[in-house]
């Protein structure tokens, strides 16, 4: 399949910086040019390999994902939703899922992936922000709660669908699609897409405001072909898992789109915590041939005793999500006999910067700018950067719209506008380069804290830390640690005559930030002060409370 959208002759990383090619259609769309052509030539061929951490299994070729998603779709279409309707999905790692996803691209409609950490107040912001017509969740009873306590405020929210249960107002999934025809027929409307017509939209954070939509057209799978075949190293029949929550971009990084169109089957693993042995068990079980994960993930994994698993066929293991010390790469390395091969991205965009097959990785290093990528180093007077000094990561759009980009900030302009001019996109993260065109992370010039592959945006753990009636003034940072990357650290001026003690204080804090937001952005570190670090102007030093040391 590979073949019919690239035109490339393998070679080594300058060739395939310079020659690599994506044939892009006048219309494309992945549900009905990957996945439906896979079950027309091979429909037996493995899409899925799916199981939980309950024992549960399940196996899917590309004829059953055609059926499903043709079902689906069908379910979908006769519920109300068309071309252009805005679906939120919250479902963990279900196979379902995929089903959902893909029904949605073939109906032309807009699929936000979220996850199901979201409060009744997150629901709410992104339910009227982008117009969420319905839900489809897994059946977990405080998702389900959240959503429910959300409905009377969310305007446009009508329909509300739950896989795996059954509650009042809500339709049941499992047989709604079970009545479903599975002879699906597109509307007219969808055959002739356009680059504006979205079908993504993710809600990614930032250090002021609310979450940011980010909004992707039906071209974006075709620009994780470099991540699938030139970063991951997939392979046609082999077994890929990305460890992700279908809740986060990376997971249509690594679990479905770049992955189909080489032709690799994707294993699911299902789970509810994460633990590095069951995690290694699943490796060997299943035969995965390439693994990806956030550093966090093998940093636990190197303290486990390896030779209790059989990882032969594992032949390729890529990283991303936070930087990569080192000492995680030479001793998983020391492990395994494998190069852990770390890349760089945003939600905006595809693979931007990374170690790509036939390069030899520097520890610590993203790597170099992917094909359709042209990279500058700038400072902040938009002036190149000499080799080794540092600035912001920064795109040549007037030489290069990379395929996979973002269209914009969903009904923000001026937020589109501050990141991306005819010459620039701006990334926002500050790295530098060496002599051998290697890049080198530095930080993130807009404070986004990276805690264990999370986007944690400073103000919204700002906000609910100030809803706790003992907190007078907050400023929320990151600081180093080594499982995680990063931890959220709340640095806190308290209201005057604050009667308990400190130790008992910071976990009611603790407890309440976690009851008021998302539970992973809760700060695992909290500090007492008298005062904020500030400019002339009043603004919060940040940089000032980053360089103070972690109790």
């Amino acid at each position: 399949m590979l073949e019919n959208f690239t035109k490339f002759k393998q070679g080594n990383y300058e060739n395939l910086y310079h020659n690599f090619k994506i044939n892009t259609k006048s219309s494309f769309n992945f549900a009905y040019d990957v996945v439906d052509k896979w079950a027309e030539i091979s429909p037996n061929k493995r899409a899925i390999a799916w199981c939980d951490d309950k024992g549960s299994e399940r196996e899917f070729s590309f004829k059953d994902i055609k059926f499903y998603s043709d079902k689906t779709a069908n379910m979908l279409r006769e519920q109300g939703i068309g071309k252009g309707d805005v679906v939120m999905v919250v479902l963990k790692r279900r196979y379902e899922f995929w089903f959902t996803i893909l029904a949605l691209h073939k109906l032309g409609a807009i699929c936000i992936p979220a996850t199901h950490l979201l409060t009744k107040k997150d629901y709410i912001y992104r339910n009227n922000a982008a117009d969420v017509k319905m839900i489809v969740t897994v059946n977990d009873d405080q998702i389900l709660d959240n959503i429910d306590a959300s409905q009377k405020d969310s305007q446009y929210l009508t329909k509300k669908v739950v896989v795996g249960g059954s509650r009042d107002g809500w339709l049941n999934f499992d047989s709604e699609v079970d009545k479903a025809s599975d002879i699906f027929n597109p509307s007219d409307d969808v055959k002739d897409l356009t680059s504006t017509d979205i079908s993504l939209l993710y809600f990614t954070s930032g250090t002021t405001g609310n979450p940011k939509m980010v909004s992707h057209n039906f071209d974006y799978p075709l620009g994780h072909i470099v991540t699938a075949k030139y970063w991951h190293n997939v392979v046609d029949d082999g077994l890929h898992l990305t460890v992700a929550d279908t809740g986060w971009a990376k997971a249509v990084w690594g679990k479905i789109y770049g992955q189909w169109i080489c032709g690799s089957a994707v294993m699911v693993y299902d789970y509810d915590r994460f633990n590095a042995q069951e995690m290694l068990s699943i490796l060997s079980k299943y035969k995965v041939t390439t693994f990806c994960a956030p550093p966090t993930v093998y940093r636990f994994m190197i303290k486990e005793d390896f030779s209790k698993y059989d990882l032969s066929s594992l032949s390729y293991c890529t990283t991303a999500g936070e930087p990569l010390s080192p000492k995680v790469f030479n001793t998983f390395y020391d492990l395994t006999g494998l190069k852990l091969m770390e890349a760089y991205g945003q939600t905006e965009l595809t693979v931007t910067i990374g170690n790509f097959t036939g390069m030899i990785p520097k520890p610590g290093s993203m790597g170099k700018a992917a094909p359709g990528y042209v990279i500058e180093i700038i400072d902040k007077d938009g002036n190149l950067c000499k080799e080794g000094d540092v600035g912001q990561i920064a795109l040549r759009l007037d030489i290069s719209k990379p395929i996979g980009m973002f269209i914009e900030y969903y009904r923000d302009k001026a937020k589109t506008d501050e990141v991306r001019t005819d010459k620039y996109y701006l990334t926002g993260d500050t790295a530098y380069m060496d002599q051998d065109g290697y890049y080198w992370f530095v930080g993130r010039s807009d404070d986004i804290i990276k805690s264990s592959g999370y986007r944690i945006g400073p103000f919204e753990v700002e906000s609910a830390l100030m809803t706790h009636p003992a907190v007078l003034e907050c400023a929320v940072t990151g600081v180093s640690d080594d499982l995680r990357g990063q931890i959220v650290k709340a640095t806190i001026v308290l209201v005057k005559g604050v009667a308990t003690s400190l130790d008992k204080l910071k976990k009611e804090i603790q407890d309440h930030v976690k009851s008021a937001t998302a539970p992973y952005k809760y700060p695992r570190v909290i500090e007492f002060v008298e005062n904020l670090p500030k400019t002339i102007s009043g603004k919060v030093r940040r940089v000032e409370i980053r360089n103070k040391k972690k109790d």
